[in-house]
């Protein structure tokens, strides 16, 4: 089958085309001006990942408003671009966030939550609105709102290991806030599942079904790293380095539960952090 896959040189991206290529696909790799998609004919699934990293750099309000556009707008124009099209592919899969959700304390929440209040989950709203032309004309359209990808080739993890190696590593803030993640062999199986599955459309959570509070996962890393975790970040050191992001990214609370991908039968190869780390990190 063929597949269509924008940010196919990202972190998920990359290594869902290498993936798809291994089981016998065949993969058209979208390019920001979206000049590939033209033609959907036998397209099995166009999965929408691109967008500007929202963890490189303060948000300025330049960066904010490239965060926005790379997602909002590309997104509306592939939306747009299927629903024209005479061979419309059988799913449109497009990128969103848990960041949907906001700073919501332990609160546990599922894709019927309501969306949160501030930067990401304005964004995250528009993101989804963006892909909803495809769903007016039958496409079955689904909204993955994607936890902390781990893996040691990019993402969070990649970031933190470097500090914790050296007995850097700490909580950040309170330590209480919680992080929804997912490994990224989940991720990537977890959207060749979607294709497949007819029953998903609309938003679905990417995380694994046992978020962490940032204490418990600093304290598992460094138990499977075998080393200190006594090196805290402070909330207001946090929001000195980081500005906005921090508030809204490093030291907010996103407790989340894959309901949908739970309930469509979906089998976790990591539905708990430990294995997950050392599987990610043997």
């Amino acid at each position: 089958m063929k597949y269509m896959v924008s940010g196919s040189h990202g972190l998920v991206g990359s290594a869902l085309t290498k993936q798809l290529e291994q089981d016998g696909h065949t993969v058209i790799r979208l390019s920001r001006d979206l000049k590939e998609a033209t033609d959907f004919e036998d397209i099995e699934a166009v999965i929408h990942l691109a967008g500007e990293s929202i963890a490189e750099g303060r948000w300025s309000t330049a960066k904010k408003k490239r965060i926005e556009d790379s997602r909002v707008i590309g997104t509306k124009r592939l939306s747009e671009l299927i629903a024209a099209a005479v061979n419309k592919p059988s799913v449109f899969i497009s990128a969103s966030a848990i960041g949907f959700y906001g700073n919501r304390s332990d609160e546990l929440l599922e894709e019927g939550s309501s969306a949160g209040t501030g930067f990401l989950p304005h964004v995250c709203l528009e993101w989804e609105q963006a892909s909803k032309r495809a769903d007016t004309v039958g496409v079955r359209t689904v909204n993955i709102r994607t936890g902390i990808v781990l893996d040691t080739q990019g993402g969070a993890l990649k970031k933190m290991l470097p500090p914790f190696k050296m007995g850097g590593g700490g909580i950040l803030g309170s330590g209480k806030q919680y992080m929804s993640w997912i490994s990224l062999a989940d991720m990537v199986s977890a959207i060749q599942f979607i294709t497949k599955e007819k029953s998903l459309s609309g938003p679905v959570n990417l995380t694994a079904p046992t978020p962490v509070t940032n204490k418990d996962f600093t304290s598992i890393l460094g138990a499977v790293l075998k080393r200190p975790t006594f090196m805290p970040l402070p909330a207001f050191a946090a929001r000195l380095i980081f500005g906005e992001m921090a508030e809204e990214l490093l030291l907010s609370s996103t407790r989340v539960k894959p309901n949908k991908l739970l309930q469509s039968g979906y089998k976790f190869h990591h539905k708990e952090l430990k294995p997950a780390l050392e599987d990610i990190l043997k």
